[in-house]
Parts: C-alpha cells; structure tokens; sequence
C-alpha cells in the first residue's frame, strides 16, 4: 500500500544550515520558477542566513521573488495538501515552521467563446478551468477596490477553492449574509464542480425551475457584480454561478446589452413568445383535436382527420412518443463526438418522421407540432432554464389529454402560483411582476434606452425607489424642480450621481448631475 509520503521527493539543500525542499514526484512545468526560487534562496542565505524561516517568508512576500505565492505552515496536514497540490515546501531544521510556495505552472485550455453562450456582438472570452485566470478576466473588467473577493476552501477531502465575488456599495448586505451562511453549512467530502455547491444553497431543491444561475462567461458575471448580486467561482468549474436569480433572467441573452434596443425588444418578444410555444404547443394541439374540435375551422380539421385515419394511437399517446423521441435524438446529438452529434439528430428526426408518417403509425401534423415545439425551445437561451419547459412540457401534455382547456388552465395557474411563492435569497423569483417594482421593469420583456434608466438598477428585488424632487448639476443648482403633490408618508432625501451619457457637456460629451429624491421608510425595497 503507498502512502502519501511516498508521493514526495527531496529535492535539494540550501547552504550549510540543514535545509530541505519537498515537492511532489512527476511534478513538471515549473522548472523556471524552481530556478527563480533556488537562487533567492541562496542570496537569503548568504546575506542573512538561514536561522529563521519567517525570513524567508517575508522575502518571498516583499522583494525577492513576488512573481511567487507563499504562506507558512505549523502542522502536517497543513504542508501535505498543498503540496499534493504542485507547491513546494520549505523546511528548515530546528524551525517549527514549513514555507510553501506555489510552484506550479498551470497547464490549462485557452480563453476560449462558450459554446452555449454564443453572441453575434461583444467579447469573445470564456472562463476556463483555472480559477486563477478567471479571476483574471474578471480583474481586468472591473480594476477598482470596490470589487472584493473573499477566497475559501470547500470539501474535506478535495479543499477546493471558491472565491466569492460582489461589488461593495452595490450588493445588499442581507443577501451576501446569506450566501456566505448557506456555503458555510456545506459539509460535503468532495466538491468537483460549482454545481456542487449549487444544490446545496439554492432554495427549492425539488422546483424545475433554477434559483442560481451559471455562465461561463466574465462580462455577464460583471454586469451582475453591477446589478448588486453576488458571483461564485470555484477552481476547476468554467462555469460561475451568481444569485440572486429571477425568472426573467432566464429570457435574457448575453448580447441584449450589446444591441441596440429596438432589435433586442423584437428578439425578447420573440424569445418570450417562443418559450410558450415551447412550453404549451402539444398540450394545446392534443386538447384542441380531442375534446374541443368545434374551436379549429372546418377545412383545417378535416386535414388533420384525413391525416390521422391510419394512426393506431389516439392523439395524446402519440404526441408523447414523438415527444421522447425528439428528446432522444437530442440527448444523442449532445453526446456524439461534435462533428456527427448534429448530423445525428438532423438526419435521425428526418428519416424516423418520415418513417413514421408513411407507415401510418403517426400523422403528419404531429410530426409538424413537435418539430416547431423543439425548435421552438431552442430559443431560450439559458440551457438550464429551457430544461424547466421542456420537463414541465409532459406534464401539461397529461393534464391536456385528461379535462381539455380545463386541466390547462389547471397547470398553468399551478406554474404560476409555484413561480410566483418561490424566492431566491429572499428575493421573490417572479420580481418585478410580483411584487411590483416598476423601476426593474425597464429591464424585462423590454429593455428601454441606456438612458432612460436612471439611477443604479438593483435586480435584486430592492431597487431605489422613491419621487425626484430636484435635479442639479455638479455645482449644486439647481436645474428643476418637481414639487410633490398630496399625502406622504415620512420620508427622507437622499442624493446619489450618475453620468448621463444622453446630456452634453462641451469638452466632456457628459454631464454629472445629482438627482435628489423622496423615499418612502416604510417600503421594503427601499
């Protein structure tokens, strides 16, 4: 049986004083920074000695090699994972303490376009598997203080990373307390993936519907830092998660902000249309053609008779298998090697509808329904949001072919009280419908102008909300006035500033007001 110890590997001593370094055999790569390290050290030892390993660790802190990462350790565990990890140790006899140095020189896929998360127009970046360069990419958006990350360690076993990311100033307090108490309560050996840490935090386990959404790519993850939600990153996931998350959220596209309005209005109506279509098409196909037949025109019903003369299923029964088989073909088409996975599901639907329909074991316009259906589904661009339609799909098909429109009406007002009771982080799910924050509604099946949405937009459910009173400049006039008129409840002003990029300012393109506003005390999204 091999032990941990038998992992390890001197590798030389520096100088007179009894000095060893342990690394991990097969360790490779970092050969460079080995030689970096070696040769500091032999300048430590000889200018100041090696009496005293917290020397050496505050060399390595301040000048002597600050391309390096170290951290002392005082016990066994301590120094054994992160070298199981590629980092060095340092031990010095008759000191009780180790240095460890992260040596590794990461061997990692390129920065490359998320597959899932493809856009016509804005950057072309993708995070990967390395937390270090994520968070990179995410630096390198947003080079300001207020940006914090807050790094710790999850699995008993595995210890991996996870940064929690926000923007001070803009996150609300009360949802960051809460993410960082359900992460702290994840008792868990191993976590591989940020899905792990999802299940464990989100609110509704057994909902279809997703309360933490994912995405692999750095400029969605900072315009939600800017929204006041908070990102989780976790070493060895390309995928982020950030909450809290809405239903609309899930209808929106990464390039709706690189757009200009019209267009992504058009593309969200169609999205938004789509997703029903997806999600109501053969429930509504299977209740027309079976209990309320009087509601199709003549002509068009007698095509669908004719059609269906030859089929042996009744209608639902068949709408069901075209339905898992579709799903089929598309499960197979994401598994394939990626060069025939689509080819697969093309050519397989093709050949197996008109299979189908000329042996007469299906008709045509069930082929036509569940074809749009699928395509139809394929418009919503969050994967894990579309999963929640296609599942909950099946179940109004069942309830359309027990009761009709009457059944229908039954689930769907079932989806809506589920959607509406639900919350993310104390965020309801189904904001800014219910409750209403017309501020957020800006930002919905419609997006207005960049200009038109003043002040800081919180998605989290707790918008600034309140009456302008004033607006001034940058010297404090006053510009206009907007008098209140009737009953208020107590109220206070605040003032916050903004620049408007639709006002001119010679020499600036830009003018800085401060928009000062009433706020009722008593809202509780204030």
């Amino acid at each position: 049986m091999l032990s941990i110890e038998s992992h390890l590997q001197k590798v030389t001593c520096i100088g007179q004083t009894q000095t060893v370094k342990l690394e991990q055999k097969g360790s490779s790569g970092a050969c460079s920074r080995n030689e970096v390290f070696i040769d500091a050290c032999l300048i430590l030892h000889f200018t100041q000695g090696m009496e005293k390993i917290r020397n050496l660790a505050q060399a390595c802190e301040l000048e002597y090699f600050s391309v390096l990462q170290s951290k002392t350790a005082t016990t066994y565990i301590d120094v054994i994972q992160p070298i199981l990890k590629s980092q060095i140790a340092v031990l010095v006899n008759h000191e009780p303490l180790a240095l460890l140095v992260d040596m590794k020189k990461s061997e990692n896929r390129g920065v490359e376009e998320p597959s899932l998360e493809s856009t016509l127009r804005g950057p072309r970046e993708g995070f990967n598997e390395s937390l270090q360069l994520n968070l990179t990419l995410l630096l390198k958006r947003i080079p300001s203080h207020l940006l914090k990350l807050e790094t710790l360690e999850l699995g008993k076993i595995t210890r991996t990373s996870v940064v929690i990311a926000y923007m001070e100033g803009y996150v609300d307090p009360s949802v960051l307390a809460e993410v960082k108490a359900r992460i702290a309560k994840i008792e868990a050996a191993a976590v591989l993936e940020s899905e792990y840490i999802e299940e464990y935090i989100e609110d509704s386990p057994f909902s279809p519907f997703p309360q933490i959404q994912n995405t692999e790519r750095p400029d969605v993850i900072v315009s939600c830092l800017f929204e006041g939600k908070v990102a989780i990153m976790t070493d060895g996931a390309p995928c982020a998660l950030f909450v809290p998350m809405t239903f609309w959220v899930g209808l929106q596209a990464a390039d709706d902000y690189y757009e200009r309005f019209i267009y992504v209005n058009a593309m969200r109506m169609v999205r938004f249309t789509f997703s029903l279509v997806s999600l109501l098409a053969p429930a509504l196909y299977v209740t027309l053609t079976t209990f309320h037949q009087g509601m199709i025109p003549f002509v068009l019903m007698s095509s669908i008779a004719i059609a269906r003369e030859t089929s042996p299923f009744p209608t639902a029964i068949e709408t069901i298998l075209m339905e898992l088989v579709f799903e089929g073909l598309q499960e197979a088409g994401i598994r394939l090697p990626n060069r025939i996975g689509p080819l697969v599901s093309i050519v397989g639907a093709l050949v197996i509808g008109q299979a189908a329909v000329q042996a007469g074991i299906i008709s045509a316009a069930i082929v036509i329904v569940v074809s749009a259906t699928g395509i139809a589904s394929y418009a919503i661009p969050r994967y894990s949001f579309g999963i929640a339609f296609r599942l909950l799909r099946f179940v109004m098909l069942v309830l359309a072919s027990t009761l009709g429109l009457f059944r229908m009406a039954v689930g769907i007002m079932g989806i809506l009280i589920h959607l509406v009771s639900m919350k993310s982080f104390g965020v309801p799910y189904f904001s800014p419908v219910a409750p209403r924050l017309w501020t957020q509604m800006l930002d919905m099946i419609i997006r207005a102008p960049k200009r038109m949405r003043i002040g800081r937009s919180n998605s989290c459910g707790r918008a600034v909300q309140g009456k302008v009173t004033a607006v001034e400049d940058h010297k404090g006039n006053l510009i206009r006035s907007f008098p209140l008129r009737g009953k208020t409840s107590p109220m206070r002003h605040f003032t916050f500033k903004r620049n408007c990029p639709g006002s001119y300012s010679p020499g600036t393109g830009s003018l800085c007001l401060s928009v000062r506003m009433q706020r009722n005390e008593a809202s509780p999204h204030g």
